[in-house]
């Protein structure tokens, strides 16, 4: 399966095997929860995937690569004890707390949330004094002594042997008593996580091309070398970071994280011809209805061009669309936090009901920033909810009772009506690239891949569901009918 089908797979896995009876019990006692493992190529996202189902479900997640440690490490170190057996006391050898156990006990107490993931990397590359602790793992669910706690699901990972030649096979008796899921690298998966994460429109653009590009590894005479999912993305971020710096992106910088040369090469000769096409075609000044371009010289181009200008387009439209949600978000949260303060405000001082409110939002955001508790976007909506209190405590200093209610309603108003006025310059600039494309190329197949970014991106969706764009909805329309003429036109002629 892929790597989204393999995410949704453990989400049903955990969800399965939280569920309890009447009594409270696990209807899967914990003896037959089987670890997870996952066999798949390196750099597909396998660890990201964890990630998210942690953020998803709310769950804790506790991240181990085991290869980094020792048996003593695994299992904890021995001590001498004093026990009695038939009235003699005796010596015993004991052992301290697993590190790794230790640390899910951690996260419970820091995040007070007792469900969650034990995911264990490179289950199948330990050594082979580590090796029997990690059979006895999966097995029995215990390091040395200790047991991983109700309610942690165990989740490992692995690579098949031809890609590490550290790999160890697992016997049958260990097979047997875990959930074994094989993934596999998938492009249209990438490209769904893509949209959610701001890969950058070039790497979508080069991949639409050169789809066999996108994960390769090879041995040669030169030696490993390899193109990852996990190298796109990295590559990606780099990219974003070096175009605000004003660092130029050439093979060299490629190279570090394509270790394919020629796909390095040719990535950034497709990365300097996107930015000429950005450049040349004055793509902010057409998505603001400004420019005026050489249409038969747009017809006429290359498709990696054409598909160049549609990727920027979206590109900077995403941004746009990111923004969108995560501003609406924000008033969303503030509306709710202002309500329930102004409910209160009947049972004491409208300041310290928002210094209080304003001290739970911190604990809150110090316990489960980062730790994947929730995503990204949650994460920044949540500081900005708390930024924006403080914005409004400054405000309020020296006013009272009605006073600060009317200034409280005043600057949400203000907050809102700069909000609205983004979402419309946001719906302009999709209209004007639809106006674009409908100009030059008509409702040939370049608008249908426009329409199919528009219909496949998370936020350029929740972006027309909430605000609607008559021209979407036109369009969709219209190449529907054409492919229905089209369809109906075929079979009359099969007819005939």
């Amino acid at each position: 399966m892929n790597i989204g089908e393999a995410k949704q797979e453990i989400i049903n896995t955990i969800r399965a095997y939280r569920q309890k009876d009447d009594m409270g019990g696990y209807l899967i006692p914990v003896q037959k929860q089987r670890p997870i493992l996952l066999i798949g190529p390196p750099g597909i996202g396998k660890t990201a995937i964890m990630e998210q189902v942690a953020e998803e479900l709310s769950i804790n997640l506790v991240s181990y690569t085991i290869t980094h440690h020792t048996r003593q490490s695994a299992i904890g170190l021995p001590f001498i004890s004093k026990k009695k057996y038939d009235n003699k006391e005796m010596s015993v050898t004991e052992y301290t707390m697993s590190e790794i156990i230790a640390s899910v006990y951690d996260k419970i107490a820091q995040t007070g949330i007792h469900e969650g993931i034990l995911f264990l990397d490179e289950i199948n590359c330990v050594s082979e004094t580590l090796m029997p602790t990690m059979l006895q793992f999966l097995q029995y669910k215990t390091f040395g002594a200790h047991k991983v706690p109700d309610g942690f699901i165990i989740v490992t990972a692995g690579n098949p042997p031809e890609y590490n030649k550290a790999v160890r096979d697992f016997d049958i008796v260990t097979l047997d008593r875990v959930k074994k899921i094989e993934i596999e690298e998938d492009l249209d998966t990438f490209k769904e996580y893509a949209d959610k994460t701001g890969i950058h429109g070039a790497v979508l653009a080069y991949l639409d091309i050169h789809k066999d590009n996108f994960y390769r590894i090879k041995n040669d005479i030169n030696g490993k070398q390899f193109v990852t999912a996990r190298g796109w993305e990295d590559l990606s971020q780099l990219i974003r970071t070096y175009e605000k710096l004003g660092i130029e992106v050439d093979e060299k910088v490629t190279r570090q994280y394509l270790q394919e040369p020629e796909i390095a090469r040719d990535f950034a000769m497709f990365y300097a011809l996107y930015k000429k096409y950005e450049a040349a075609y004055n793509i902010s000044e057409i998505m603001e209805g400004k420019a005026e371009v050489d249409r038969d010289k747009l017809r006429k181009a290359p498709f990696d061009e054409k598909l160049s200008i549609l990727s920027l387009f979206m590109d900077k439209l995403t941004q746009e669309f990111v923004q969108y949600n995560r501003d609406l978000s924000l008033q969303l949260r503030l509306r709710d936090e202002i309500t329930n303060i102004v409910k209160k405000s009947e049972e004491g001082s409208l300041s310290d009901l928002l210094r209080e409110r304003q001290e739970v939002l911190i604990r809150e955001y110090e316990s489960k920033a980062g730790e994947h508790l929730m995503d990204h976007e949650q994460e920044i909506v949540l500081k900005k909810v708390i930024d924006a209190s403080r914005e409004f405590e400054e405000l309020a200093i020296g006013k009272k009772g009605d006073d600060v209610k009317a200034l409280l309603k005043e600057w949400f108003t203000g907050r809102e009506i700069g909000r609205r006025e983004a979402a419309e310059k946001t719906s302009a600039h999709l209209n004007n690239c639809f106006d674009f494309i409908a100009k030059v190329y008509g409702e040939e197949q370049e608008m249908v891949l426009f329409l199919t970014r528009l219909d496949s991106g998370h936020y350029s969706l929740s972006f027309i569901q909430n605000e609607g764009c008559e021209k979407y909805y036109e369009y969709n329309k219209l190449l529907l009918l054409r492919d229905k003429k089209q369809e109906l036109r075929e079979k009359v002629l099969s007819i005939l």
